[in-house]
């Protein structure tokens, strides 16, 4: 492949296939949850990804909360991300190892968001027990605290292709350290690019804010899932291509 020194993707009719259709899916879900949402139907409740003891919880869900999302916000960057840095990488890779990486990288994010979510939920879950256990606590007040306790657990979900756009990113900042991205219109080198957002997202997550509902951990996931896979493909070089 020969790339000019600033990376520009090509437009959107000429996209790869992978990259078309992972825009075009999460669009059509995003619209989907929306409709849904105004009739009172509420997927995310079906396809977030849930901590494992929260009532909601399906397995499925380690793959579809990569396709939803929470706001016209969050959809738009996510897409233009993968927009970006999703056309290189499916062009150096081919289809079905792209599609592999997005995969792996999402649900890297998800087991890296697990460890926010497990102190999370030991939180709630000591705070009810500390409750059913006091004496006077009747068999009434016990059982609408365990409801509760559960009730609570279904609201730790997190969803989003960040993660594997955080993959994206470092796959492109390994194979494509000195392109230059256009960020505000200021050229930075893909390498760059990333140890800054890598550092960012540790600063934001170490930071804990109780306002912050950005899951950092989630981004370093797939970032540190997408470095170790490019890692490991770059080592095959007989079937890196």
């Amino acid at each position: 492949m020969n790339f000019n020194n600033s990376y520009r993707p090509g437009g959107f009719g000429g996209m790869p296939v992978v990259t078309k259709n992972i825009i075009i899916i999460n669009v059509i879900v995003f619209v989907i949850t929306m409709l849904a949402e105004s009739r009172g139907i509420d997927l995310v409740a079906y396809l977030g990804l849930h901590y494992y003891l929260a009532p909601d919880f399906r397995p499925y869900q380690f793959i579809t909360y990569i396709f939803m999302h929470g706001g016209i916000s969050h959809i738009f960057f996510n897409m233009l991300g993968i927009y970006v840095f999703g056309q290189a990488l499916e062009q150096v890779w081919g289809p079905k190892r792209y599609l592999i990486f997005y995969i792996v990288t999402g649900l890297g994010a998800a087991l890296a968001h697990y460890v926010v979510m497990h102190f999370q939920a030991r939180e709630i879950i000591d705070w009810y027990n500390a409750r059913i256990v006091l004496p006077e606590a009747t068999a009434n007040i016990k059982a609408q605290l365990i409801d509760n306790k559960f009730s609570d657990l279904n609201r730790l979900i997190v969803l989003g292709a960040s993660g594997s756009l955080f993959g994206l990113l470092g796959a492109f900042g390994m194979l494509f350290p000195n392109r230059e991205i256009y960020i505000y219109f200021f050229p930075v080198k893909a390498k760059w690019l990333v140890i800054a957002y890598g550092a960012i997202e540790i600063f934001s997550g170490w930071k804990n804010d109780p306002m912050d509902n950005v899951a950092h951990f989630a981004h370093l996931g797939g970032l540190f899932a997408g470095l170790i896979l490019v890692f490991l493909w770059k080592r095959d070089r007989t079937h890196f291509y």
